[in-house]
Order: C-alpha cells, then sequence, then structure tokens
C-alpha cells in the first residue's frame, strides 16, 4: 500500500495565491473620497427610484402635493394627462381631494362627494327607524351614480372616477349647489342640484359646456343609477314584501320588477323610476323621457333568519343624449316617505308607486279608504280611526249580511220540503235536482242569492288588505299595547323561531283568528245544517267544517307577522259582523212572515228566465237520454 506524504510545494503554491489575493484587494481598496463618491451616487438613485413611484401615483397623490406645496410637479401633471387627457385639468385643482360639502333645508341633510360629484350621503332628519336611528337613504357607499363616457381622444372615462368643484350659491330662498367636471375654467360638466326650504325633491341636471370637441358623440353616453335599499323596519321579511322597483312608462303606464329573487327588464320612454324601501322611496323623474331604460332588482335577503342590513339591490341605466355636442338634461331627485299626501303635490303621478292594489281595488283605496282615513285620524288617535272606520265600512256592507242571513232563513225554511223532493226523487237524480231547483226558484230562496252579496265584499276586504301595510300615517303610531301600527305587535318572545309564525306571539292576531271562528261557527254553521248532500258532489258540510278551523288558524299564523293596524281592522270587523247577525237574526227578520212571503210567491206564477228556460231544457234532455239508456238495456 502507497504511503501518504504531506506535499510542501502544494503547501507553498496556496500561501503564495492568498498573499497575491490579499495583495490585490488592499491595492484596489477605494481610498476615503471614492467611498464617499460611491455614498452619494447611491443615494441619488434612491431619490430617482421614489420619484419615478410618485409619477406612476400621480392620478391620486397630485392633487394632495398640490394642496400642501402649493404646485404640481410637472412630470405628474404629464402622467395625469396621459391618464385622463383634458380632464386632467380637474384633478390639478384644490378640489381634486376626498372631501365632501354639507347642505341641509330642513327635511334633508345632504353629503356632496367631490370625487364624482354624487350624493354620498341622504339622511332624512325628521324621521327614525324601528331602533330610534335616523333614517338614511344613501350612506357607506350604498349608491352608484355614474356616467360612463367616451372622448375624442379615444377614452373611455367614468365620472365617478373624477373630481369636481363645488360652489354653493343662493336663488332666493333656494340652495344651489354646483358641482363642475372641468377641463378648463370656462369648459366643464356640471352636475347641478337645487335644493328648496322644507322640499323632498332635489332639482338635478347635467349640462356640458364648451366640451363638443372633448365628447365623442358617436359613443353612447350613460347614466348609471344604483341603489341598495338599507333596511328600516322591525321586520326585515315584511319590510322585503314591500319594497320594489317601480316605474312609469308610455304616459301613465306603471309597471315593476319582481317582488322576489331577481329580475330585470328594459323599457322605452320611462318618464320616472323608483326605488320603494317599503316606508321610504328614493325616485328618479325626468323631464323628458328616456327612450330605452335597463333597470335590474336582486333580493338580497337570502335568510330571514340573518340580520341583513340590506333589502335589495336596484341599478337603472338611462341613456343620455347629445344636443349639438353638449349635454342639457334636466331631472328631479326624490328622497322621502312613501306618503300618497306628500307625492301627490308634485303632480308627477308618484303616488301610483304606492302598492294599494291594482284595478278596482286600487279604486277603492284611492277614492275611499285614503281620504276616510286621512280624515278621521285629522282628529282622532290613529288606533280609534282604524276602529271608527272599520265601524263605517261595515254599517255601509251591513245589507249584504241581511241579504246572506235571509238567504238562509228560507233555506232552513225550505228544508223540510227539500228533503221531501230528496225522499221521492231518490231513484231519479235529474227529476229531483229539477223539482229542487223549481222549488227554490218560486220560493225567491237560491243558494246563489246569497253567495252574490258575499262576492261584493272581496274588494272590500281585498283592498284594505293593500291598504294597511301601506299606510305611512300609521308608522310608529302606537295604540294600547302595540309600539307601531304598521307592524306587528309583540306580547312574548319565543326561544325559538317557529316556521311560518316567527319568534313571537302578536295579541291583536289571536284575536282576530277567536273572533273569525264564532262568526263563522254562527253563519256556516246554519248552512251545514241547511245544506244537502247529494252523490256525486263534493260533501259541502265536512268542507264547511274543515273551513271552520282553516280560516282562523291562517289568520293566528300568517298575519302573526303582518301589520297590527291590520289585525285590528279583522279582530273590530268580526265583532262587528257578530253583533250585526245578532241584531238581524233577533230583531230583524221574523221566520214567520218569510214563511208566508214563500208560500204566497210559490201560488204566484213565476216568468222564467232565458238562462232558467235553457237550464231547464238541457236537464229535460238529459233525464230523457238517461231514460232511453235504461231501455236499451
Amino acid at each position: 500500500m502507497e504511503e501518504k506524504k504531506i506535499d510542501v510545494n502544494s503547501i507553498v503554491g496556496f500561501v503564495l495565491i492568498f498573499g497575491i489575493l490579499l495583495y490585490m484587494l488592499w491595492k484596489n481598496s477605494p481610498t476615503p473620497e471614492e467611498i464617499a463618491e460611491q455614498e452619494q451616487a447611491k443615494q441619488e438613485q434612491v431619490e430617482a427610484e421614489q420619484k419615478a413611484k410618485t409619477n406612476e401615483n400621480a392620478f391620486v397623490t397630485s392633487a394632495e402635493d398640490f394642496s400642501n406645496t402649493g404646485a404640481l410637479d410637472s412630470v405628474a401633471l404629464q402622467q395625469l394627462k396621459l391618464k385622463l387627457g383634458a380632464f386632467a385639468y380637474a384633478s390639478s385643482l384644490p378640489s381634486a381631494k376626498d372631501d365632501f360639502t354639507l347642505v341641509e333645508n330642513g327635511v334633508l341633510a345632504l353629503k356632496f362627494s367631490n370625487k364624482g360629484g354624487y350624493l354620498s350621503e341622504v339622511k332624512l332628519t325628521q324621521f327614525v327607524d324601528y331602533d330610534s336611528v335616523p333614517i338614511y337613504m344613501v350612506k357607506d357607499g350604498n349608491t352608484q351614480f355614474n356616467i360612463n363616457f367616451g372622448t375624442s381622444d379615444n377614452r373611455i372615462l367614468n365620472t365617478q372616477d373624477l373630481y369636481f368643484q363645488p360652489t354653493i350659491t343662493k336663488s332666493g330662498e333656494n340652495t344651489i349647489v354646483s358641482m363642475k367636471l372641468k377641463v378648463s375654467e370656462t369648459k366643464f360638466l356640471e352636475y347641478r342640484y337645487e335644493l328648496k326650504p322644507n322640499d323632498y325633491m332635489v332639482g338635478f341636471s347635467v349640462k356640458s359646456q364648451g366640451l363638443g370637441g372633448v365628447f365623442n358623440t358617436s359613443q353612447p353616453i350613460d347614466l348609471s343609477w344604483g341603489l341598495k335599499g338599507i333596511r328600516h323596519d322591525k321586520s326585515i321579511q315584511y319590510e322585503n314584501r314591500y319594497t320594489r322597483l317601480t316605474y312609469q312608462y308610455d304616459g301613465n303606464k306603471i309597471d315593476k320588477l319582481a317582488q322576489a329573487g331577481e329580475d330585470d327588464e328594459t323599457e322605452e320612454n320611462v318618464e320616472w323610476i323608483s326605488f320603494r324601501q317599503h316606508f321610504f322611496s328614493s325616485i328618479l323623474v325626468t323631464d323628458v323621457p328616456f327612450k330605452s331604460v335597463q333597470m335590474e332588482s336582486k333580493n338580497l335577503v337570502e335568510d330571514d333568519d340573518v340580520d341583513t342590513l340590506y333589502t335589495k339591490k336596484y341599478l337603472a341605466k338611462l341613456p343620455l343624449e347629445f344636443k349639438g355636442g353638449e349635454l342639457a338634461e334636466n331631472m328631479g331627485m326624490y328622497f322621502g316617505p312613501t306618503d300618497s299626501k306628500v307625492l301627490k303635490k308634485y303632480d308627477r303621478n308618484l303616488e301610483e308607486s304606492i302598492p294599494l292594489g291594482w284595478g278596482i281595488f286600487g279604486w277603492i283605496n284611492k277614492s275611499v279608504f285614503i281620504p276616510l282615513f286621512g280624515l278621521l285620524s285629522s282628529f282622532l288617535p290613529y288606533g280609534f280611526a282604524i276602529i271608527v272606520m272599520t265601524i263605517l265600512v261595515k254599517i255601509l256592507l251591513s245589507f249584504v249580511q241581511y241579504k246572506q242571513f235571509l238567504s238562509q232563513a228560507k233555506m232552513k225554511i225550505l228544508k223540510p220540503e227539500l228533503d221531501a223532493l230528496r225522499e221521492k226523487y231518490k231513484d231519479n237524480k235529474m227529476k229531483m235536482q229539477q223539482e229542487t231547483m223549481s222549488l227554490q226558484s218560486r220560493a225567491g230562496a237560491s243558494p246563489l242569492s246569497g253567495c252574490l252579496p258575499g262576492l261584493m265584499q272581496i274588494p272590500v276586504f281585498y283592498a284594505l288588505f293593500m291598504f294597511f301595510p301601506s299606510a305611512f300615517d300609521l308608522r310608529q303610531k302606537k295604540f294600547l299595547w302595540v309600539e307601531d301600527l304598521s307592524s306587528y305587535d309583540v306580547i312574548a318572545e319565543l326561544p325559538v323561531k317557529i316556521p311560518f309564525y316567527g319568534d313571537h306571539v302578536s295579541l291583536f292576531p289571536i284575536l282576530a283568528a277567536v273572533a273569525i271562528f264564532f262568526y263563522m261557527r254562527m253563519t256556516t254553521g246554519q248552512q251545514m245544517a241547511n245544506q244537502p248532500t247529494q252523490e256525486g258532489m263534493p260533501d259541502m258540510q265536512k268542507m264547511m267544517k274543515v273551513m271552520l278551523y282553516l280560516s282562523p288558524l291562517m289568520m293566528l299564523v300568517f298575519f302573526n307577522q303582518y301589520a297590527s293596524g291590520l289585525s285590528l281592522y279583522y279582530f273590530i270587523s268580526n265583532l262587528i259582523s257578530i253583533g250585526i247577525m245578532l241584531v238581524i237574526k233577533n230583531f230583524i227578520i221574523d221566520e214567520d212572515k218569510v214563511l208566508a212571503k214563500i208560500q204566497h210567491k210559490k201560488k204566484q206564477p213565476k216568468k222564467e228566465s232565458r238562462f232558467q228556460k235553457k237550464m231547464k231544457e238541457m236537464m229535460e234532455q238529459a233525464e230523457q237520454q238517461q231514460k232511453a239508456q235504461q231501455r236499451k238495456k
């Protein structure tokens, strides 16, 4: 095996190389003067990098630099021009910062944003929500207000990204807020807001001056207005049911987007758009109808159990038109209560945005119940005004109950004869039906005579069903134990939420359910006793018995989260109906006299109507066909 030895020559070589390296490092080391020059060069490089970074963010920081130093860096200005073209001038002004202008007119407290020139906050000073918090229609970025336009140098800009210069002036008692997006001191795009004292309508116009060569008029220019409705009521489920986008188009046509889920629509000749939030509305009106408007609505309440801040999200895209290369659009913005008395003042048909029912139902509310309730509530507390209005309605409809009970009394008197006919013709159903109809006709006791008066009440009941949830005057009005007649009353909180019922117990629906039960027991009890069971026909007695218990149960469950004013109406209405029924039964209708009239009518020749003749002929033909079939067998 070879023996290992130390190579001295290698060691000497490594030492020499190391020494040479040390000498070279010492020889090439910088002098103190050179070190100082290197430090200065590094500092200059750092400053240059910081300056370049500042130039890249010139759009954000230029206005702040200007306000702090009094001069805009030429490089920053050049960067702004590259981004904004002619509108770079607006961002070089002292107003080009995230500042606000505050204005009040007695009923509105408004905040105008320099960036975007729009209303970034709208507070209704006269109202608070269910938790005593001021009512805000616009707050914390829940709105979008933007004009998207093209420029002659092929840029697409949005006003929401640009800075406006605010000025406040007076025109008599009115306050004028002018927000100008400038390209020079004499050329600008202006949002002009005019506030009248104690008025919910804000005059609004979009106008341009000297921008004919700046706008690209061959491209469309659109105004986008969006809003997320802020929750104001105790029950977000109940509030959301009456929160909806409504609009008027083609004269006086009214339409709306879906109440639930998502919906969108494109409509022509739109005159106003209402973003209704139950008792409060944001409405945009225009002097000249928008030619074509795209509208969207989205429900934001995915789970009623979650304490959601917003109800629905609205968006409307409105086309603007150039006239001679400039803009000149006159509009109005309403932020206020969804109150028919207030909305009517503007003579723009805005009260049609209130959901009072369609057709005859809406007509009854507008012509009868709104004026009547307004009169009563002018000198009575609101709870008592509901009671008095209920009494008046029931007195007006008392003749209907009289007709119904008279029909029931006649059927009760005829029951022995009807039973005899059914026994006599039990083997001939067709003949039995003919004789039954003949007897009822001669006695003037058709079952339909009791149904038709009842049908007359349906428009009134449905009109009131739409009236109470939309009656702004009931909002936050107390009565007995009720804190708010426009919302549900609470006498007990439940530890868990029961499906369809809720997490609380309301007393007025319970009282109304009890009153409905006894009223139906009085009316249907007699009908069940008089109603015959016919072969091949539904068992009406069983159906009436089911309705006797089902109707009060539905009142108890579904009205637990409805307006307590509506439940109060149904409670008082059914109490009065019971009283009227007892009076008619015991003091007005004499069954002996009714029997005498029936016997007298039976002796008189009865002139058959064309319908009755036709029915009789059809039944006779059916009877003959039945006999012919039996003979063949």
